[in-house]
């Protein structure tokens, strides 16, 4: 398959936004990441699914990696960590997720950023980067998103990205090992505009 060969040289895309660089993660960048998600974990747990116990250990990254590498080559899923474009430190990740074909043209977005990178517009930038591969070379139709009423930071982020507040969905996702209701946004590719990301 071209596409498995291409991504296997070059382990998929890589994008440009504005200070900020994304790409898939690979084995090297653990250290990075499992810091960074310890460092930041009081600040993230609230807001994701529980954490298994050997979450941040390196056979844990290596599933990930794996898992990720299997979504990539099916066109599935793109996880692509977050990267300051200038000192190459690791910021956080962002993943278009659940991409459905055919009649829906959709995927499912979902990000985090490290504590001591919060509030600086890491999140905003790295969203609108990947929403323009989406309807760019992806050429979607629709992206969503959803994040809990509590989360506002989450949801400035969404709304600055050009996504729009479409409901409420009761008991949507397991969060912090509590099954949570989350508010419901989505984006058009006819509603974005933006100077598409430089993709190498």
């Amino acid at each position: 398959m071209a596409l498995f060969d291409w991504m296997a040289e070059a382990t998929g895309p890589v994008l440009n936004g504005q200070g900020v660089v994304l790409r898939p993660p690979r084995p090297s960048d653990y250290m990075a990441w499992a810091s960074l998600r310890e460092d930041s974990r009081a600040y993230l747990q609230p807001w994701e699914p529980a954490w298994p116990e050997d979450d941040l250990s390196r056979a844990a990254f290596r599933r990930r990696l794996g898992v990720y590498a299997r979504e990539m080559e099916l066109g599935t899923a793109w996880p692509l960590f977050i990267f300051d474009g200038e000192d190459e430190a690791l910021l956080g990740a962002v993943t278009l997720s659940n991409i459905r074909r055919g009649v829906a043209e959709t995927g499912t977005l979902g990000y985090w950023v490290g504590q001591p990178h919060a509030g600086r517009g890491v999140g905003t930038t790295a969203v609108r980067a990947i929403l323009a591969y989406a309807f760019g070379p992806l050429k979607l139709h629709r992206v969503e998103a959803a994040c809990l009423p509590t989360n506002y930071a989450s949801r400035r982020v969404l709304e600055k990205a050009g996504f729009r507040h479409e409901g409420l969905a009761r008991a949507y996702l397991k969060i912090n090992g509590r099954w949570a209701d989350h508010l419901l946004f989505g984006v058009l590719n006819t509603e974005f505009a933006p100077t598409l990301p430089q993709s190498c």
